[in-house]
């Protein structure tokens, strides 16, 4: 049987932990028996820049760049983010969207606005879009950081790859003072 390669791209700023989500589920994925291609753009990521992790599985992945129209699910840690990289995303493709924001340089500077009505905008371009603050479910979690792994657990449902005993994969990645926060945002992302 045949397994159509899917692509999800997930985005965020600098310090939010897409690339750990993208490494955890790429670990997972390929404990699926996918092959899985993976490949992060960092930006200005240590400066609270833009980045990107292209995910791709499948039967056979030639390439892990996900181009304009090609993603089935577009994952934003940060809802600019998630307005910037809209246009990768399929006409019949999903939509998680951390209910977010992390202000540039130049809007706390006061020398550009943060866009308003981001929530809206998006509901209306996409048919498949679930908003959700991620960043307070981790704090009453007991820790902001594990933002990250809310949106894993949003996108591993979304997705259906919830077949996956998901805790092993997070155990083997995760350090382990962290283990069973992560597990809590991980459950918690999957419940939405």
């Amino acid at each position: 049987m045949s397994r159509e390669t899917k692509s999800i791209l997930l985005v965020g700023v600098g310090g939010q932990g897409t690339i750990l989500a993208s490494k955890i589920l790429s670990e997972g994925l390929m404990q699926m028996g996918y092959d899985v291609k993976m490949s992060e753009i960092h930006g200005m990521a240590q400066r609270g820049g833009s980045v990107s992790t292209h995910v791709r599985y499948g039967d056979q992945v030639a390439s892990p760049v996900i181009s304009p129209g090609e993603a089935d699910v577009l994952v934003a840690f940060e809802k600019v983010e998630a307005a910037r990289w809209i246009d990768h995303l399929k006409p019949s493709g999903a939509l998680v969207v951390n209910d977010y924001e992390i202000y540039s340089l130049p809007v706390l500077l006061g020398s550009a606005v943060y866009p308003q009505g981001l929530n809206e905008r998006l509901r209306e371009t996409v048919q498949n879009v679930k908003i959700f603050n991620a960043g307070r479910i981790a704090e009453d979690l007991g820790n902001i950081k594990a933002q990250n792994v809310v949106l894993l657990g949003a996108l591993i449902k979304a997705m259906g790859l919830d077949s996956l005993d998901w805790t092993e994969v997070l155990r083997g990645i995760v350090p382990p003072k962290l283990f069973d926060l992560n597990v809590k945002a991980l459950r918690a992302g999957m419940a939405l």
